[in-house]
């Protein structure tokens, strides 16, 4: 799912550079661990949707954090491994993987395998990014654990913009989609941008883009 969180556990900075630009081009939001410390303090923070874990890293080893995160919650785990026997993929999916990938890969591989496992974990009718969710169904709206309360309109601006991560709409596209092109006011965009900054709180993830409109990055 686009705009997705994945951590990415690799000691090789080429290959981690190589992945998290494959990743970004797809709309997700990466950051990059270089050992397993690092990878378990990242996870402590803001949950990741998904984890990337090479299994030979300094110190602490991919199995090791494997079982810590595990342990921890159920983030879905993909596993890198240079080794493709089968005690090697066995040992990696007993301790707690979803999946492993053997190196060297294909990078429409590594993309397949990801959107697998996203799509095992975020139900189909729930728009996300970052730690922002909505369920249309329900028209219920979350950012983190804590529930947001929206009114009707508040939900569509956000929905659209849900539906359009990281680009730039202009005022006048969203009145056309929201308000089906009758503006109540002059100004009706800005003022409902800003209740919805407001319920959403901090970090900020609705920023307005000079003399062209709004988006939604984080």
């Amino acid at each position: 799912m686009a705009g997705s969180r994945i951590l990415v556990v690799e000691d090789d900075p080429r290959l981690a550079a190589t992945v998290e630009r494959v990743l970004v081009a797809e709309d997700h939001d990466v950051e990059i661990a270089a050992d397993g410390n690092e990878a378990l303090r990242r996870a402590r923070g803001r949950p990741f949707d998904l984890v990337v874990l090479d299994v030979m890293l300094p110190g602490l080893d991919g199995i090791a954090v494997c079982r810590r995160l595990r342990a921890a919650g159920s983030v879905p785990i993909l596993l890198l491994t240079a080794l493709g026997g089968t005690e090697e993929r066995v040992r990696g999916l007993d301790s707690g993987a979803d999946d492993y990938l053997v190196k060297p890969f294909a990078y429409e591989e590594l993309l397949a395998r990801v959107r697998a496992l996203l799509r095992r974990t975020t139900p189909a009718d729930h728009l996300r990014f970052g730690d922002l969710r909505l369920e249309p169904a329900s028209r219920s709206a979350w950012r983190g654990e804590h529930a947001i309360d929206l009114t009707a309109t508040e939900f569509d601006l956000l929905q659209h913009f849900l539906r359009h991560p990281r680009q730039v709409l202009s005022r006048e596209q969203l009145i056309d989609a929201v308000w089906k092109g009758e503006a109540e006011s002059d100004n009706v965009v800005a003022v409902y941008i800003g209740y919805l900054r407001h319920k959403l709180g901090e970090p900020r993830l609705l920023h307005t883009v000079r003399g062209a409109g709004y988006a939604l990055h984080e």
